[in-house]
C-alpha cells in the first residue's frame, strides 16, 4: 500500500495511549523512509520509520480511512456502468 500525504488513519484503543489518545492520524510527508504525521483533535504530531508503519497496518491497529473523494468517485462510476 502506498502510503500518500493526506491519508488518514483510525488508530485502535490498544495503542491509542501511544497516541496522546487520539483516535486518528493524518500522514502530512512521506520521504520513502518516515513517515510525518498530525494526530486528530489537535493532539501532537510525529513521525516514524515507514517499516513500522506497515507492521502497525499488518497488526490491524491502524486502519486507513477511506477518502470521501475516493468513495463519491466510486459510487459514481457504478451508477454509469
Amino acid at each position: 500500500m502506498s502510503i500518500e500525504e493526506g491519508t488518514k488513519f483510525q488508530i485502535s484503543q490498544s495503542i491509542q495511549g501511544y497516541f496522546n489518545s487520539a483516535e486518528s492520524m493524518t500522514v502530512i510527508s512521506n520521504n520513502g523512509t518516515t513517515v510525518q504525521f498530525t494526530l486528530g483533535d489537535g493532539k501532537g504530531a510525529g513521525a516514524m520509520p515507514i517499516e513500522h508503519l506497515n507492521h502497525l497496518l499488518k497488526k490491524s491497529t491502524l486502519t486507513k480511512i477511506p477518502n470521501k473523494r475516493a468513495l463519491l468517485n466510486s459510487d459514481q462510476e457504478e451508477q454509469i456502468s
